[in-house]
């Protein structure tokens, strides 16, 4: 085995004991010489969880943030009182005002902490921009090129800029791809860059065409119906063997992803895991 996945934190379960679900995403990452963390939820299920899966937080080498929402990042404090001092990689944007807004509805949905309490609980942030190989095998996504035509940042997501709400294009949506033997294993967080500029972005700078799993939030619950056909036929055309969705794929996404895909789908659920 070179790679083991589990999931801690997503909206749904499939583990039958003693596991939470809530809206957020985190996953356990265990390789041969070291695991780390990729996100935390939202702070509610992270311990929880891990306790009931015997994922001892306490080993990891490293925190990795997808992007600075809270559904993201809202279990640092949890995490930092079970690790601590911790690397956390992670984009300079992570820290921005941000929050969605869509007729009367205003919410906050930003990092819930400031970057001085969470350095004082023993946080070390790393933020990068560029594309880099973190961790042997290990590769960041850096910032993701948007290019193709069907894959559209959501309208309702603003930030605070000098005091004023502008669109925020999320340009610190990270991913990770992880070399393997049998190609490619790809971790999304929620594919604000696009589930597709994210998988050629990694193609392009690692060299390597072979997907062999693609897991994580994809974005296509908020998708239009080409943006999802455009999308099955990309990952199609890839040939990818295990597709494990989650968190913001949505219900309606996920069967039309299944329907395509059939064996090679599964839902990457709290207690899900994928072995490499």
């Amino acid at each position: 085995m070179e790679l083991k996945i589990t999931i801690l934190v997503e909206n749904s379960v499939i583990y039958p004991f003693d596991v939470l679900g809530e809206h957020g995403f985190s996953v356990f990452l265990e390789m041969k010489d070291f695991s780390f963390l990729f996100d935390t939820g939202q702070g509610k299920a992270l311990i929880n969880n891990s306790l009931a899966l015997k994922k001892d937080l306490r080993t990891i080498k490293f925190l990795y943030l997808s992007h600075g929402h809270y559904d993201h990042t809202g279990g640092l404090v949890e995490l930092l009182k079970v690790k601590s001092p911790l690397d956390i990689y992670a984009h300079p944007d992570i820290f921005l005002e941000r929050y969605w807004i869509k007729e009367d509805i205003k919410k906050y949905i930003g990092i819930p902490f400031p970057r001085f309490y969470l350095e004082n609980l023993g946080a070390k942030f790393v933020l990068h921009r560029e594309f880099q190989e973190i961790a042997p095998n290990v590769f960041s996504s850096g910032e993701v090129k948007r290019e193709t035509p069907f894959e559209k940042i959501d309208k309702e997501m603003k930030k605070k800029v000098e005091g004023q709400l502008v669109q925020d294009d999320i340009l610190d949506d990270y991913s990770l791809a992880i070399k393997t033997k049998k190609g490619l294993v790809i971790i999304l967080g929620c594919a604000h860059s696009g589930m597709v500029n994210v998988i050629n972005h990694f193609v392009q700078q690692t060299g390597i065409d072979q997907i062999y799993a693609v897991i994580g939030g994809t974005h296509l619950g908020f998708a239009d119906e080409e943006q999802l056909e455009e999308t099955i036929k990309v990952l199609k055309d890839y040939e990818i063997a295990k597709l494990g969705v989650s968190h913001c794929t949505g219900l309606t996404a996920s069967a039309k992803i299944f329907n395509s895909f059939r064996e090679k789908f599964f839902f990457a659920s709290v207690g899900a895991v994928l072995e490499v």
